[in-house]
């Protein structure tokens, strides 16, 4: 039995039609949980080499259905992977394919394993703040996160806060709301570790941010 095979076994045809409702699907869902999938991608990683994970985890994406996608992800989602440059290189290649939150959040958040492993790659991921297809903008905020919790900065760890602040002050006056909740996600975690700069941040766009943005950002100000 296949991957694809193994997770359509898994199925529940009730469930899948509650989530194609929440998540707003039309590509096929089969109705598996996240915890289920987890099981199955520890399974797999175990018994793959590298290489064929890349290539479980790419066929996996292209079938284009909904649990095999955020599985291909999850088959990615490591702090060590070396070398690391093919799954790098296959995250990269997924973005313009992102349509929904919990794929593209996914895939964000394996993409950010690779970003803290080779810090220099954020040169690419300024070319994703660029782009047409807001997902991809998007991207660039998840996939930095960590950025947003560390404490006792280096100075290039600094200069990269900063930049990425800067795409953040970018993004403001795009009132998409899957946008607005990515800078307003950035802020609020960065306020649990830097509040000071948050507030910064605020007094200079917080008025041209949304203002359920703005909330969620000043959520742990005081």
């Amino acid at each position: 039995m296949n991957a694809l095979e193994t997770l359509r076994a898994a199925g529940n045809a009730e469930k899948a039609a509650e989530m194609a409702a929440y998540h707003k699907q039309t590509r096929e869902i089969i109705g598996i949980a996240n915890p289920q999938i987890d099981e199955f991608v520890k399974a797999w990683r175990a018994e793959l080499s590298l290489t064929d994970r890349l290539t479980l985890a790419n066929d996996l994406w292209h079938s284009d259905v909904f649990e095999a996608r955020i599985a291909a992800a999850k088959l990615l989602l490591q702090a060590r992977i070396n070398p690391d440059a093919g799954a790098w290189a296959l995250l990269s290649s997924w973005l313009p394919d992102l349509d929904s939150w919990a794929i593209a959040d996914h895939v964000s958040t394996a993409a950010a394993k690779r970003l803290v492993a080779q810090p220099a790659r954020l040169d690419e991921v300024e070319i994703w703040t660029h782009s047409k297809h807001m997902w991809s903008r998007r991207a660039a905020l998840v996939a930095t996160l960590p950025w947003a919790k560390l404490n006792h900065l280096s100075p290039e760890q600094n200069k990269a806060r900063e930049r990425i602040l800067g795409w953040a002050a970018r993004y403001v006056d795009d009132h998409d709301w899957f946008m607005q909740k990515a800078i307003s996600w950035w802020l609020r975690d960065l306020s649990k570790h830097d509040a000071d700069r948050v507030k910064v941040f605020l007094a200079k766009h917080g008025d041209r941010m949304k203002p359920f943005a703005r909330k969620i950002a000043g959520k742990n100000l005081t």
